[in-house]
């Protein structure tokens, strides 16, 4: 009797280390609770810079309608007195960098924020005298982030706005599966004519906030890597052969244990 309370007890303490050591993979920023108890300073260097092939809204606003007139046109959102425009297309920025604007032309917008990009439509429609009291705001319209792997709904998503964190891309995809491993995520980023690759660690807070890849931008690629025990889908046999690996594995275990215990 001494002897199975004891075995009873080892098997109980086995298994608490096992879902201890399960719960440690699995839990995302680990320690964040404490680490950012008292408060730190943020990073939001979220901003955006103009890619090829992003779709660009420009809205230019005037108190004087008819300098308007030559603005308004299928490719520019403009407000006027507070009507907006009814066009709904918007500047596609091209593989070279540039956009084809109203009256000004080609306009090189790639490697540029939206704020630089509004700044120098709207001072050039002032310097030249098309419209003294010019007001310009650019948007990013096109935000595409896919996530692979796995995740519960891998693929690609369009975001709008210019701040998107590698959290929420993640939530969207309705979170990683079960198999995902959370200690190392590969985001892939090409950028000024790069391709780099990050890895985070989803269950590090500092891994994770202080990445450059935090803050996603345009047409990053997220690959959630699956462990082991993802097997190739609607293979049943893998299915059956990893259940059996692991119970063959438990057995032989406790078997062991029970000699161990008898001698």
């Amino acid at each position: 009797m001494h002897k199975f309370s004891l075995f009873a007890a080892l098997l109980l303490t086995a298994l608490i280390f096992s879902s201890c050591g399960s719960t440690k993979s699995i839990v995302y920023i680990q320690g964040a609770d404490k680490l950012y108890k008292n408060g730190v300073n943020i990073d939001s260097n979220y901003t955006l810079n103009i890619q090829p092939d992003d779709q660009l809204a420009i809205y230019l606003t005037s108190k004087d309608e008819e300098l308007m007139k030559p603005f308004t046109n299928l490719k520019l959102i403009g407000q006027t007195q507070g009507n907006t425009m009814s066009g709904q297309s918007y500047f596609t920025v091209t593989k070279d960098g540039y956009i084809d604007f109203p009256i000004l032309g080609r306009i090189k917008a790639a490697g540029k924020t939206v704020e630089k990009l509004s700044s120098e439509i709207q001072d050039r429609i002032i310097s030249e005298g098309i419209i003294k009291d010019a007001q310009v705001t650019t948007k990013i319209m096109s935000f595409k982030v896919t996530v692979l792997g796995a995740v519960s709904t891998p693929g690609t998503q369009e975001f709008s706005g210019e701040r998107l964190t590698l959290l929420e891309a993640i939530g969207r995809c309705g979170d990683l599966t079960n198999s995902a491993i959370r200690k190392r995520l590969l985001v892939v980023r090409e950028e000024n004519g790069e391709r780099r690759t990050y890895i985070v660690d989803l269950t590090d807070p500092q891994s994770v906030f202080n990445s450059p890849a935090y803050y996603m931008h345009q047409n990053d690629i997220v690959y959630v890597e699956p462990n082991g025990s993802e097997k190739v889908k609607g293979s049943t046999g893998y299915q059956y052969l990893g259940l059996t690996t692991s119970l063959l594995g438990m057995g032989t275990s406790i078997a062991s244990l029970i000699i161990a215990l008898t001698k």
